[in-house]
Formats: structure tokens, sequence, C-alpha cells
């Protein structure tokens, strides 16, 4: 690992510091009693102790969960009081957070601070003195593929989060897709933007790539398109993995920033977290002078199933392809297979390796997710006579508009075609005569003003591009969209804006 901090410091890790820093956090945990099935979550900016503490768990079959360091008390309080974790690591700044709502997390028992002292009173341990006090050989007991993992929380975009189980069995899956869809080989040089709080981050920030001896990257530091550009030519970097949200920002940058980057050692740019705008790819072939490939998959999978996978056509716009071995299938309601082109149901073949276990204490939402044999993913998509598929909306984001229904994606990559345009959230909301009427909220580039002129000449490119149906009845030009640090445009708060609702946990939003 290289380890680059938001100054600008780099320290490099081997995989024997690796193992030796995740041992002793390891042994830690058994020092405290902390062992296999405990459930243990890291609340941790990115940085090394992230690292060695993920690992660490794993040797020990401690379930890790890792929680966004942005996280709100109501947030955390879902999380660690529903799993009933016992542990945490974190930092002083960040505790004071989980100090507020501590009296009600009755199963948490330990606390360990990267940078504060112990505290035995208050189950408060030192990470510094502990680690110092442990032995860096641990020995890792046999681990079968069905031996509980990882936790992660659904991004809660569309509704409540629900902690998602993962197995040890899903590193044949995520191992796969990072050497035949990503394309690592062994001397990459490797970065993945994903913040670790997000199953990006943990699957293909952590696990895939280390699994195969690949160099990896990591940044402390927050958004700065120079800085990027700088890592990305310093460094050397051969494949780069993003999120839609860092590339549409990046496109409102200035041009000569990417026009005087040496990016001749990178090989291929990937994306994930929402559908890939095709104007994105236009403007990396533009400016990057490359194809952006887009892979879709989700925390309940684990791992990438669709994508636009090496060596086939990428048609921008669609998700691309399933990975070999994954059998998809746009499904009715009732289980129907729908005919190409026909809008229904994701659906992925119950039995793919990283598939997660369990939805933490709810088996009836976990049970209410799979039908004869097939996982419904929530998101609704297309396939087209060639295979590739289209993702059209998240099932509860569809728009029924006069009988009709309508992708918000869809019209908001017809928004990102006018020039004009920086960002775009598109929502149904209700409406007398039409059920739903759809309305844009607009986020214009610096300079642009919102005139009638731009509103007409944005509702006819629309109208042109997806159809009359999609045209937007209302357009609302605002500062910026709301999005989760993923990368998802947070939809249901776009729509508590507009209906003046309360727009539930918002600390996961990244403005």
């Amino acid at each position: 690992m290289r380890w680059i901090d938001a100054h600008g410091s780099r320290t490099d890790y081997t995989f024997d510091d690796l193992d030796a820093q995740s041992s002793c956090f390891a042994n830690v945990l058994a020092g405290l009693g902390i062992s296999k099935g405990d459930i243990f979550f890291t609340f941790l900016p990115k940085m090394p102790e992230q690292f060695f503490a993920f690992l660490g768990a794993l040797k020990a079959q401690t379930i890790c969960g890792t929680l966004f360091s942005n996280f709100g008390e109501d947030a955390l309080l879902d999380r660690l009081g529903a799993s009933g974790s016992v542990g945490i690591i974190t930092r002083k700044s960040l505790y004071k957070k989980i100090a507020r709502i501590r009296g009600q997390l009755s199963a948490l028992k330990f606390v360990i601070l990267v940078d504060g002292d112990d505290d035995p009173g208050n189950g408060i341990i030192s990470y510094a003195r502990a680690m110092a006090e442990a032995g860096d050989s641990f020995e890792v007991q046999p681990t079968s593929p069905d031996s509980p993992s990882v936790l992660h929380y659904t991004s809660g975009s569309t509704g409540k989060p629900k902690g998602v189980l993962h197995r040890h069995g899903s590193l044949v899956g995520q191992r796969a897709t990072a050497e035949n869809v990503l394309g690592l080989q062994h001397n990459d040089i490797y970065w993945c933007t994903a913040d670790q709080g997000w199953v990006t981050g943990t699957s293909y920030g952590i696990i895939a790539p280390w699994s195969l001896g690949i160099t990896q990257v990591h940044y402390g530091g927050g958004y700065d398109a120079q800085i990027w550009m700088d890592i990305l030519a310093r460094e050397r970097i051969t494949v780069w993995y993003s999120a839609p949200t860092a590339l549409r920002m990046l496109m409102r940058e200035e041009e000569d920033i990417f026009t005087h980057a040496d990016l001749s050692a990178l090989r291929t740019i990937y994306s994930v977290g929402e559908p890939l705008n095709p104007e994105v790819i236009a403007w990396s072939r533009r400016l990057l002078h490359r194809d952006i490939h887009d892979t879709w998959f989700q925390t309940e999978t684990g791992a990438i199933m669709i994508s636009n996978l090496p060596g086939i056509p990428i048609r921008p716009g669609s998700m691309g392809k399933p990975f070999d071995g994954i059998e998809a299938a746009i499904l009715a309601d009732d289980g129907t297979k729908l005919a190409d082109d026909e809008q229904g149901n994701l659906c992925i073949k119950a039995g793919w390796p990283s598939m997660f276990v369990a939805y933490l204490h709810n088996e009836s939402a976990y049970n209410s997710k799979f039908r004869n044999g097939y996982f419904y993913t929530g998101d609704t998509a297309r396939r087209d006579s060639d295979g590739y598929y289209w993702f059209m909306g998240r099932s509860d984001d569809v728009i029924n508009t006069a009988g009709h229904l309508i992708s918000p994606f869809e019209v908001e990559s017809a928004l990102l075609e006018v020039k004009e345009v920086a960002e775009s959230g598109v929502i149904g909301v209700p409406d007398d005569l039409l059920f739903e009427k759809v309305v844009a909220y607009v986020h214009l580039h610096e300079g642009c003003l919102p005139t009638k002129d731009l509103e007409i000449r944005i509702r006819l490119h629309v109208s042109n591009r997806a159809s009359s149906i999609a045209t937007p009845q209302e357009i609302i030009f605002c500062e910026g969209v709301p999005k989760n640090k993923s990368g998802k445009i947070m939809r249901r708060v776009l729509k508590a804006i507009y209906t003046g609702e309360d727009p539930g946990d918002i600390s996961t939003l990244e403005i």
C-alpha cells in the first residue's frame, strides 16, 4: 500500500507490514475477548489504521462492519444498536458522536481510539498502547467459505438501511472480477477512490486487489481535481476506479488541468456507484483520451455482476453485459421473463459466490428479495437484442406519468447534454391530472444564468432525446444536487425538499 496523506506525504507498506500490523490488531481483539462471530465496526476516515483493523478483524473471524466517517448520531445508533456491535475503532473527534448515544448501546463494550489514552472505566482502549503490547504473529484458524465476514449497511437512498451480511467465500467472486473485469495484473498500480465505509471500498479497495498481490494507492485527502491528476501522473496509476459523481465534478473543472497531466501510464478507467451518463464518457474520450467502463453491483451482490467488459464495444449509457457465471434476467413482477427492450425488474440468478447471506436480524426482508430462484435487485432495466443491459432506475424511483413509466436516469442523462447543465436530479411528484409529474432539479455551470429561454431549450432537448412524455413539467434551478458518498443521487431528499417533508437521515450526503 502506498499511503498518501492529505498533505501529500507518502508512506509505503509492504505486504509483510500489512501482515504484521493486521496480526497485531487480531491479537488486540483476542485480548479483549472479541472473537469469532462477534460484530466489530471501524468508524474512521481513510487512514492506515482503517486497513490494519479491517484485515485484523477478518483474521480473527470477527464480523467487520465499516462506517462512513460523516455518519451522524442517528445513523450510528441505527447501525451499532441494531447489529449489537461489541466494539468499535475510531478517533477522538468522531467518538464525540458515539459518546452522546452510548447509553443506548448496551452491547458496546469497547471503544479503541487511534489517537487517545486508556480510560478503563468507560471501556476506552488506547490503540497505540494495545498494538505495542500485542504480538505481530497470529495463527489464523481454518476458515470455511460460509464463515460470516463483512457487514455493510445499504446506503438508504430509498429507505431505512439494512445490515447486509457477507461471507469469506465472497473472495472468490471479488478476486475473479478484479482480474477479469478490472483487468488487474501483477505490476499494476491501482487506485480506487471509494471510501471504506461502502462496499466498493472494501471489495475493490481492500480485498480483491490485495488478494492478487496488487499495489494500491490510497489517498487520505478529499476531492481536488488538481491533486487527483497529480496522483494519477506521479504515481503512474495504471487502473483507476472511481464514481460518476467524482467524474461529473471533474467535468466542471478547467480543461487545462487534464490536458497538462501526464496520464501515459493510465490503461483503464472504471466507474461504479450510479449509472454512468453517456456525456461523461464523451468528455473522457475528448479530454482523457480513454473510455470509462461502467460497472454495476450492489451492497447485496458484493462484487461486480454486470459491466462494460474488456474486449467488448462500449455502448455509452449501458451497464454492459453480465460477468462470466452470472445469469441476469429482466423479469415482470409475476416472474415472467420479458422480451428484449422491455423494461422490468433486474434480477440475478441466486448462488453467485459473493451473494449476501442475510439482512442481519431481518429474515423476512431477506426472503422477500428472492423469488423462484432469482434475486430481485430493486433496480429496473432493459436488455437489448445484443445482450447489453440498460439501467432505467430504482423500482421505487420510476416515474408513472399519465400511465407512462419514465426513468429518472434517462432524463438526467439528457439534461447533462445541455451545455449549461452541470448536474441534475429528477423525481416524480404527485399530480392530480397525471398521477405523477416529472420535476427536474438543475444545477448550472458557473457563469450560466437560469432564464426562460434556457428552460425552453432544456425542455425541447429532453423531448428530443428522451420523449415528450419525459419532458419535465417543472424545472427548479438549484445550487447542487444531494447525493451520498457512494455517488447515488438522493432522490428521496429531493422529494422531501419539494414536498416540505422531513428528509430523514442526511448524514451520508455529499453536497
